[in-house]
């Protein structure tokens, strides 16, 4: 039987832990790395609900894309049950549930989210669009108008609603991002897209940008992709192993139209 400690190194074989970036915090983040694991649970993040799918399920180790705790933004500094990290951990660590997270390493890896982001939406023939190889930069198979484009960004996506500008061309050259990217409009732009999809624009991001479709698709629709990648690597790897994607992490952002 696997070990939490033997998926962990084969995640790394894929995302390998040295590409995550210096304020990230990636790998076996909760339990012990002798673990022996049954059935695993993915998830996009470790919420409330999701610890408690773990438990309800049966799952030994949860398997997410956003990291559960230490982050640059959200430092652990105790756990305690009338917080929401807290009541998180001690779940987790009451159940003896491990937990794995994969962050930046798998937005830069090869077959990562941003890879799977841009299969979804048709962008082939890829390049990354940036020296860390956080997202890519690729062509449609064939020009798309903006609203046909949008059309089909939220049904590949499942997006509830997304927002967007229109930079005044057609769809063909498109730049994906999961996640909040907006820091590389400008790198996109260099590289002679038309179209940036990706997440957590501002409205300085939409009010500036000139001459480029910005969509903003989700920062949960443009990253759950990744799920059903790591159920199939997971698979492919322990076969002996139960995989299943959380059924209860949905987006927590609506829209009222």
């Amino acid at each position: 039987m696997a070990t939490a400690k033997e998926i962990e190194a084969r995640l790394y074989d894929w995302a390998p832990q040295s590409t995550a970036e210096s304020w990230d915090n990636v790998g076996l983040l909760v339990g012990s790395g002798a673990r022996e694991v049954k059935k695993i649970l993915v998830a996009l993040d470790i919420t409330e609900s999701v610890a408690q799918e773990a438990v309800d399920v049966g799952a030994d180790l949860i398997v997410a894309h956003h990291p559960v705790m230490n982050c640059t933004w959200h430092k652990v500094q105790n756990i305690l049950d009338d917080t929401v990290q807290g009541r998180i951990l001690t779940l987790l660590i009451k159940n003896d549930v491990a937990a794995i997270c994969m962050h930046t390493n798998l937005d830069a890896a090869e077959g990562g989210v941003n890879d799977q982001l841009a299969a979804k939406l048709g962008v082939f023939d890829t390049i990354p669009l940036n020296e860390e190889k956080i997202g890519r930069v690729g062509t449609l198979s064939c020009e798309k108008g903006l609203e046909e484009f949008l059309a089909f960004v939220i049904k590949s996506l499942g997006c509830r609603g997304l927002r967007y500008r229109d930079g005044g061309k057609p769809v063909h050259r498109v730049a994906v991002g999961g996640g909040a990217c907006g820091d590389y409009i400008e790198q996109a732009i260099a590289l002679g897209c038309d179209t940036f999809v990706t997440s957590d624009l501002s409205y300085h991001d939409f009010l500036d940008t000139q001459g480029l479709n910005l969509i903003d698709a989700g920062h949960f629709s443009t990253e759950n992709v990744i799920c059903s990648a790591i159920k199939d690597y997971l698979s492919n790897a322990f076969p002996k192993v139960e995989i299943v994607i959380s059924t209860v992490h949905q987006d927590v952002i609506q829209y009222y139209m």
